[in-house]
């Protein structure tokens, strides 16, 4: 399945009072792999944004003014994220934002147009409960390198959001990363014949058969010589 890592920029912290989007930035993985299919927009939100909102992002009003308005890449974005996974931090957040976009825009919301949406906060916090799970700490806690992020910046934060996520997923389908894209995306486990391999058969030295007899001892006595393997071994009578 393809996954889209996303992120927005907004005018402020809430569609429903008219705030908009004014920056989405979406990176592609394909087989968990980076596929340089990106897309950025910088939007003209037709309004100026929060002061709070400027600390933020640094994105300026006059910078914006001769962008597009979000209806003349609506056609674009829907295509490009139809029938993916999408990725984000904090969904509920950015959803409810492309949501109010699509809606003005005459288009389907963000759920009739993807597979699904996973939301990565949701994940941190079930497996890292009571810990800080913002994007900034989880790069920290997983070695994820965010030295270039002064400020949010939406194809940067979905950038190190797609590092994050590998990261907090590695291992999940750890047999299917490195068996060639090619087989990856198309599900198929390549079998092998370990007929065709001469395996050496490494006997332990007297020194290793030693110590592993000393820990079988201490292993029968503390359970009180009932230990399984010497029933199991047991001559029957």
């Amino acid at each position: 399945m393809r996954q889209i890592v996303l992120d927005t920029e907004t005018t402020g912290l809430s569609a429903e009072a008219g705030d908009r989007i004014i920056e989405i930035g979406c990176v592609e993985l394909v087989a968990r792999k980076l596929t340089g299919n990106n897309k950025h927009f910088y939007l003209n939100p037709e309004r100026d944004s929060h002061e709070d909102a400027l600390k933020v992002h640094g994105i300026s009003n006059e910078f914006l003014r001769d962008k597009p308005k979000f209806a003349q890449v609506a056609d674009e974005l829907v295509e490009y994220l139809a029938g993916a996974e999408i990725i984000i931090h904090n969904a509920a957040f950015d959803v409810s934002f492309l949501d109010k976009e699509l809606e003005l825009a005459g288009k389907s919301r963000i759920g009739a147009i993807v597979q699904q949406v996973t939301d990565t906060l949701a994940m941190a916090k079930e497996q890292w409960p009571g810990k800080r799970n913002s994007l900034d700490a989880l790069c920290d806690r997983l070695g994820v390198d965010n030295s270039g992020r002064t400020l949010h910046g939406a194809l940067l934060d979905a950038e190190l959001l797609a590092d994050v996520y590998i990261n907090m997923t590695r291992g999940q389908d750890a047999l299917l990363i490195d068996a060639g894209a090619s087989d990856a995306i198309a599900g198929i486990a390549t079998r092998v014949d370990l007929r065709q391999f001469t395996l050496p058969v490494l006997l332990a030295n007297e020194q290793e058969a030693a110590a592993h007899e000393e820990v079988l001892q201490q292993l029968d006595k503390a359970s009180g010589g009932k230990a399984i393997w010497k029933i199991v071994t047991q001559p029957v009578a």
